[in-house]
Parts: structure tokens; C-alpha cells; sequence
């Protein structure tokens, strides 16, 4: 299974062999800790079966879910504290029953500078978690601000009574408190759901 799952990554066939190697396979129930917060791990998981989801303690002490991993995947954020070879930053516990193969963190700095679809996996992980941020993002800021510019267009509206709004973006978002480019992406999102029309500096209510 480690093989056909890593052949399938697009990682070299020396790489493979070097993964098989010095790794090992590590089996977990649903709800059993795979890394703890705080510790110096000496290893980082690739998912071959089943899924992880992966903590992180707030300041409050709350633990938040940041993300899940799947087959083929591996943590991001545990790379980087290998890397950086500080403790862990992030708890990471079994969802369901799953199998992972553990690969020890003393040969990342190589197989990153020696294994171009290596470094591309890890810069994979890094992105995966990025756009999951991103939308996270989305769903705590933009979607207010959506409600707000909705209001603001509707009350713009009534008040200047005309369905037409000649602002630019930037003078918008200067009246929302926000920036160009939210409002430009908010803008584009009422206009796919044929709530309003864009011109040139021209905002139509439909």
C-alpha cells in the first residue's frame, strides 16, 4: 500500500525506496492521539488509510479543529515545527481508525533539497492549509461584510432614490471602512447572483 500511495504522489523512485526504508507503519483507533502538543516529534504522519484532524490550543485554552488530513496527506504545520525542531504546536488525533507510515524528521532538510517532487509535496501541504484559511476567512469576515454592503447599496438606493449608484470601489470600501479589493470580490459575487449590474463606475440594483 506505502508504495502504490507514494508512486502515486509523483515522488522518484529513490525517494520511495528512501520513505520505505526509514519509515515505519504506525496503526491508531478513532480518538487516539498520533502527535501531542508540546513535544518535540520525531516523526510526521502520511495518512494511508482512514483521517486525522489536527488541533491547536488558543490562548484561552480552547482547542480549535484546523484541519483534516486525508490519504495521501500529511501535516503542514508538523513539518514546519520538525523543521525548525521546536515542539509541536498542534495536536493531532485519529477521526477514525487509520494507518499511517511515519517518517522520521531528521531527513526532511534532505529530501526537500534533494527531491524537487519532495519539496513539491511539502509546499502542497502548505498550500492546502493556506485556501483552507482563506476560506475561513471568507466565512468569518467576508460574509458580514456582505450583509453590510448589501445595506449599504440598498440604503444608497432609497436615499438617492435611483437604482443606479455612480461610485467607484474604492469609494465604497472608503465608506465601509474596508479595502478596494474586498469590496471589488463582494461586488462580483452580488453581480453572479443577479442581485445588482456593474459599469464603469456605475453600480445597478436589479
Amino acid at each position: 500500500m506505502i508504495e502504490e500511495i507514494l508512486s502515486s504522489l509523483g515522488f522518484e523512485a529513490q525517494l520511495i525506496q528512501e520513505i520505505i526504508d526509514s519509515g515505519f507503519t504506525k496503526t491508531a483507533k478513532k480518538d487516539d492521539h498520533i502527535i501531542g502538543e508540546g513535544l518535540k516529534d520525531k516523526s510526521i504522519p502520511i495518512v494511508l488509510d482512514g483521517v486525522l484532524k489536527v488541533y491547536r490550543k488558543e490562548e484561552s485554552g480552547n482547542e480549535v479543529l484546523l484541519y483534516y488530513l486525508e490519504k495521501g496527506e500529511t501535516c503542514a504545520m508538523s513539518i514546519t515545527c520538525c523543521l525548525d525542531s521546536k515542539p509541536s504546536e498542534v495536536k493531532v488525533i485519529a477521526e477514525t481508525d487509520v494507518k499511517i507510515w511515519m517518517i522520521p524528521s531528521a531527513n526532511l532538510d534532505r529530501w526537500v533539497s534533494k527531491y524537487p517532487s519532495f519539496r513539491r509535496y511539502v509546499f502542497g501541504a502548505y498550500q492546502s492549509r493556506f485556501d483552507e484559511l482563506m476560506q475561513t476567512v471568507d466565512s468569518l469576515v467576508f460574509t458580514n461584510m456582505e450583509d453590510r454592503l448589501l445595506k449599504y447599496l440598498l440604503d444608497t438606493k432609497q436615499a438617492i432614490e435611483s437604482f443606479e449608484i455612480h461610485k467607484t470601489h474604492q469609494e465604497i470600501a472608503d465608506e465601509l471602512n474596508t479595502s478596494r479589493v474586498v469590496v471589488s470580490r463582494l461586488l462580483k459575487k452580488l453581480e453572479q447572483e443577479s442581485k445588482i449590474r456593474q459599469r464603469r463606475n456605475c453600480i445597478e440594483i436589479l
